[in-house]
């Protein structure tokens, strides 16, 4: 039996980064969201907050998360279809008309445009009158993960790396209380690696970002405490448990042993969590709310600091709202009536959840061992380690529920023949036009001259070592358009192709 655990709140933090974890404060419950144009999501935020969610979660289309202008080429047929249409100020003023956002915390999912997407965030509070220093909130921005496992990148890693620790350094000084990256092994777990591929790999991408921030000369303590995790609960209850307990404890240690850090925040993991996507079925729909609160149940009994659970309707379309209504009743039944908030690490002392943690910490720090010695993440993702380490976990757990191995209830096994077709959400395809119009709208009531003068002087920063963020946030203000700053961008840096 693995030797007792240091207390909740105390070094490396195996049992809770809080003495009192939810007894004093429950997770922040979010609901991820966007479709259509701003005035679409917008009204399902509202109706989200109405109905008890504590954070909004902004999901981006793929044009806006690959650089975009929705009247690009590239975009026709997926302006507004996985997320919400942002191609400027005006549209992200509209995303937020009526929410007051010095009182709201605000997670994007957003990576390679990420830099662009604050900006304008930040200009949309401060022209609500806000004290832009006290936002709180979240942006992923975290593009090595689309290298591994997602593929929204547009620029080459190092390139990539430069906007990521300029933007460290600027919300440092102008939005202090904003988590500066949320590191995701989500993407990493939907994508089919196991649960210690998901630390192990997600601890490798902090690494790297920290030896990137740190060679920019970032002291570690800088920038560390505002640094955030995003994990994904997935089917198998008691591993996913000690998997959120095993990253702590891994992540506090690498901190102190190889950073030096000495801040205790610099150290502790706080992370969000989402129910895994790739695991609800479209067969038996309803079946999904059952995996979802039990996944739910498994990141709050593993410590987590903000959770989305996902809806029912999910692997058929855009979510409902009468399912994100029960996918967030869901959280609110865990909060509320279980009585598992009242004891931090409920599972904590138990033989098997402590040596299943000792287990994945130590098969996760074997592969961050094994990383380091191909000279790093970076190096590990150029020569496709990583990517094939988790092509072969996908393989393998595929196989598996082909052969029978890996039962998955409604798929192979207790299969139901005659399923009634289910109702699912679907974007109206004229918001497209809409958001076209819009577009034309802003380009004809700005300055090109003034637009033409901030993408220069971005350009020019960007050939040079000038931190880029005052630069792209100039280009906000003066309208320039998502698809413009990131053509200014692709300009000097070029675009990643893999494989070439």
């Amino acid at each position: 039996m693995s030797k007792p655990v240091p207390g909740p709140g105390e070094f490396p933090y195996t049992r809770g980064i809080y003495r009192d974890m939810y007894r004093s404060r429950l997770w922040t419950m979010r609901q991820y969201s966007g479709f259509g144009t701003a005035e679409e999501s917008n009204r399902r935020y509202k109706y989200l907050l109405r109905q008890g969610i504590t954070g909004l979660s902004v999901a981006f289309d793929l044009p806006t998360q690959m650089g975009l202008d929705c009247d690009h080429p590239l975009a026709a047929g997926e302006v507004g279809r996985v997320g919400v249409a942002i191609c400027s100020i005006a549209d992200m003023d509209a995303l937020f008309d009526g929410i007051r956002l010095e009182r709201v915390s605000t997670s994007m999912t957003i990576n390679s445009t990420a830099a662009i997407l604050l900006s304008l965030y930040t200009l949309v509070a401060r022209n609500q009158g806000a004290d832009i220093r006290k936002l709180n909130g979240t942006i992923q921005i975290d593009i090595l993960k689309e290298y591994i496992a997602r593929g929204t990148y547009i620029y080459p890693p190092r390139q990539a790396m430069r906007i990521i620790t300029d933007l460290f350094g600027w919300a440092g000084r102008e939005i202090p209380e904003w988590n500066t990256i949320s590191i995701s092994g989500y993407h990493i777990r939907e994508a089919g690696s196991t649960a210690v591929q998901e630390v192990a790999f997600t601890l490798a991408n902090a690494i790297a970002y920290f030896e990137a921030a740190i060679a920019a000369g970032l002291p570690v303590d800088s920038f560390a405490p505002r640094v955030s995790f995003f994990f994904n609960a997935h089917n198998n209850f008691l591993e996913e448990i000690a998997k959120f307990r095993a990253a702590r404890r891994l992540y506090a240690k690498v901190m102190k042993d190889r950073f030096g850090a000495r801040d205790p925040k610099s150290t502790m993991l706080r992370f969000h969590t989402q129910t895994s996507g790739a695991t609800l079925t479209a067969q038996q729909p309803d079946v999904n709310v059952v995996r979802v609160a039990l996944q739910a149940m498994a990141a709050v009994l593993g410590g987590t600091q903000s959770l989305h659970t996902n809806s029912r309707d999910e692997a058929l379309g855009l979510p409902t709202e009468e399912a994100a209504r029960v996918a967030l009743r869901t959280q609110q039944i865990i909060a509320y009536e279980t009585g598992v908030p009242n004891t931090v690490d409920p599972f904590g002392g138990s033989i098997h959840i402590e040596e299943l943690t000792d287990q994945i910490e130590s098969a996760a720090a074997a592969y961050l061992s094994r990383i380091d010695g191909m000279g790093g993440t970076l190096s590990a993702i150029e020569n496709g380690f990583i990517q094939s380490e988790i092509e072969t976990a996908a393989y393998d757990y595929q196989r598996g529920i082909e052969t029978g191995d890996v039962p998955i209830v409604g798929v192979n096994v207790f299969r139901q023949e005659d399923e009634s077709p289910f109702p699912t959400f679907r974007v109206n395809p004229e918001l497209e036009q809409r958001q076209i119009a819009r577009l034309r709208e802003v380009r004809a009531s700005r300055s090109p001259s003034e637009v033409a003068s901030r993408r220069a002087a971005l350009e020019t920063a960007a050939r040079g070592t000038e931190n880029l963020m005052p630069h792209i946030f100039a280009c906000c203000e003066a309208k320039a358009t998502v698809g413009e700053i990131s053509d200014t961008l692709r300009g000097v840096f070029g675009e990643y192709r893999e494989g070439v």
